[in-house]
């Protein structure tokens, strides 16, 4: 075997490469900037792809192209026991250099980047992915997509509502991404959403052959207070609660069940808006035309209350057909009452066939027609004149309203009601519920009122009173009401009268005033129209008028006296006269006498 001589390369310039200046024709700087070029151009939180150099029991070292190799637990590498020497595999670059001056980098958040990656493409795309359903969790599955764990909400499983969800887990399904939140890295997925993309083509297709009148088979799909949802083979309809059957129905789980089979006729559909009108009495003959042609206005029926409202109770005389007891055919009173005041659901009632339209299927009932009517003989029961005890009702401005016996109602006018008292309103003197003694005045039997007074149950004070308050007369009374136009004044005997601001006024000038007990004299008093008026102030009045007159006559009797003496007068003063002058003459005498001696 021959040797190869190598020959040195001619030129060379051993001084500068000792030196480091140049080599061969390059110099350190380009020959080192020449290989850092040659090396891959990567940063962190990049996803790269590298080759396995070498595997071990602990870890596992990947070249990615840079100036050192990366060491990765083989941990990450668990879901792939056939990892080799040369494999390329995906790693994340976690840092270029770490504070050793190593790389490092992670298979595992590699894959998770590229999983989260796809997912958002799915969503994008608006991809079909299949997922994992690991495990069942409150609201809904936990499914693996892609190594993330994603939410399958229990509404989105399937079009129609699931009852047991652990018969999903363990099972592999194609779901579409229907949601990402981005900053929380959650993931919402949807099973449905492929179902409904798939049924609404079927839907389409099913309602473009679908006709008024159709019978078809369907499965009861969901059941809620107001009907029940039938699948048709991939298009719901709804059979309305009063749908389901010709008599009443309070719950439909009474008629039919879940993922029962039945049949159903098209009562009316929506193109548009994909909504099906579905029926199961309609199936079924009326009960109404099997209702027995015996039945006429005036007999008897039994019957059920199977609904009560405020103006009647509706009964079911057969299933399916019912009758309406207004409210008004539940008692003869006339008295506006509820229907619940009388019947209840449920009870077992007799009734009077008042009304039959067997076209309409209309029916109208009455149970007071089991009691004779009160007014048929009312002239003998409640003759006038008759006396009898009512219950107040209710009151009017202008008199009460009572019942003398259910269906027998009776008017007391407020002018009834008492001979002396002044009453504005009933409720002064009596209150409903209150019993009160009445007696009949009249009867009106067409509109079913009797007149009836309270007062003529006692003789009428007013011919007594003509004679004790006569006019003139002076009585005692008690200010008992002050108004603009004067005072009501409480005389004896329950009786009142009236006084006018200007006879209410008192000697000192003041007014009368409210609980002042005076005396008063009759002014007026008017025995048909019961009225007494009164004054105070006339009583001082006529006083001072009397004492004048008085005054007045005492002051004329001695002018008459005066005049009288004049008569005689000139025959005496003479006389008179004649005699003081001789008596003066005389005095006069004795006095000079007197002086002398």
């Amino acid at each position: 075997m021959s040797e190869t001589v190598q020959t040195p390369i001619e030129n060379f310039d051993w001084d500068a490469y000792a030196s480091g200046e140049t080599i061969g024709s390059k110099s350190r700087e380009e020959v080192k900037k020449t290989y850092e070029e040659s090396l891959k151009t990567v940063k962190d939180n990049e996803v790269v792809t590298g080759r396995v150099k070498a595997i071990s029991k602990r870890d596992v070292r990947v070249d990615i192209g840079m100036k050192s190799d990366a060491i990765i637990p083989i941990s990450e590498f668990r879901y792939n026991p056939d990892l080799k020497e040369g494999d390329e595999v995906e790693v994340f670059i976690e840092t270029l250099e770490d504070k050793n001056g190593q790389l490092r980098l992670s298979h595992k958040k590699a894959c998770q980047t590229r999983s989260w990656d796809r997912v958002n493409q799915a969503l994008e795309n608006d991809e079909v992915i299949k997922g994992y359903v690991k495990s069942r969790t409150k609201g809904g599955m936990i499914v693996d997509v892609f190594g993330i764990e994603a939410f399958l909400p229990g509404s989105q499983i399937d079009v129609r509502p699931i009852r047991d969800y652990d018969v999903f887990v363990d099972k592999t399904m194609e779901f579409k991404v229907v949601k990402i939140n981005q900053e929380y890295k959650n993931v919402v997925v949807s099973h449905k959403a492929l179902i409904e993309a798939e049924l609404e083509a079927q839907k389409r297709e099913i309602i473009s052959k679908l006709e008024k009148g159709q019978v078809l088979e369907g499965k009861v799909k969901n059941i809620t207070a107001y009907g029940v949802f039938v699948d048709l083979g991939g298009v719901d309809g709804l059979v309305h609660i009063t749908d389901l059957s010709w008599g009443r129905v309070s719950d439909p789980h009474e008629v039919v069940e879940l993922d029962q089979d039945i049949k159903v006729v098209i009562i009316d559909f929506d193109d548009e808006k994909k909504r099906i009108a579905l029926g199961l009495k309609q199936l079924q003959p009326h009960p109404w035309d099997s209702l027995t042609q015996d039945i006429k206005v005036g007999d008897h029926v039994n019957g059920k209350v199977v609904v009560m409202t405020d103006y009647g109770a509706f009964v079911e005389v057969q299933p399916g057909v019912e009758g309406l007891i207004h409210v008004s055919e539940m008692s003869w009173s006339q008295h506006l009452r509820s229907a619940q005041d009388f019947l209840k659901v449920g009870d077992q009632v007799e009734a009077v066939v008042l009304t039959l339209d067997r076209e309409e299927r209309k029916m109208s009932l009455g149970i007071k027609q089991l009691k004779p009517d009160p007014w048929e003989n009312i002239e003998e029961k409640y003759a006038i004149g008759s006396r009898h005890t009512a219950k107040v009702r209710n009151f009017t401005n202008f008199g009460v309203f009572v019942e003398i016996e259910e269906g027998v109602d009776g008017l007391i006018h407020i002018s009834d009601l008492s001979w002396t008292k002044k009453i504005k309103h009933p409720s002064e003197f009596t209150q409903v519920g209150n019993d009160i003694e009445v007696q009949v005045l009249e009867i009106d039997k067409d509109n079913r009122r009797l007149s009836l007074g309270h007062k003529q149950l006692e003789e009428n004070p007013w011919e007594v009173f003509e004679t004790i308050f006569t006019v003139g007369s002076i009585h005692e009374g008690t200010v008992i009401e002050v108004i603009d136009k004067g005072a009501v004044i409480q005389l004896e005997y329950g009786v009142e009268g009236f006084a006018t601001p200007k006879h209410l006024v008192k000697e000192d000038g003041t007014q009368a005033k409210l609980d002042d007990k005076l005396n008063f004299k009759v002014i007026e008093f008017n025995k048909d129209q019961k009225r007494i008026i009164l004054s105070h102030s006339r009583i001082a009045e006529d006083a001072n008028k009397a004492e004048a007159r008085a005054a007045k006559a005492a002051k004329r009797a001695p002018r008459r006296e005066r005049e009288e003496e004049q008569v005689a007068a000139p025959q005496i003063e003479k006389t008179t006269l004649g005699d003081l002058g001789a008596l003066q003459a005389l005095k006069e005498q004795m006095q000079k006498a007197e002086k002398k001696g």
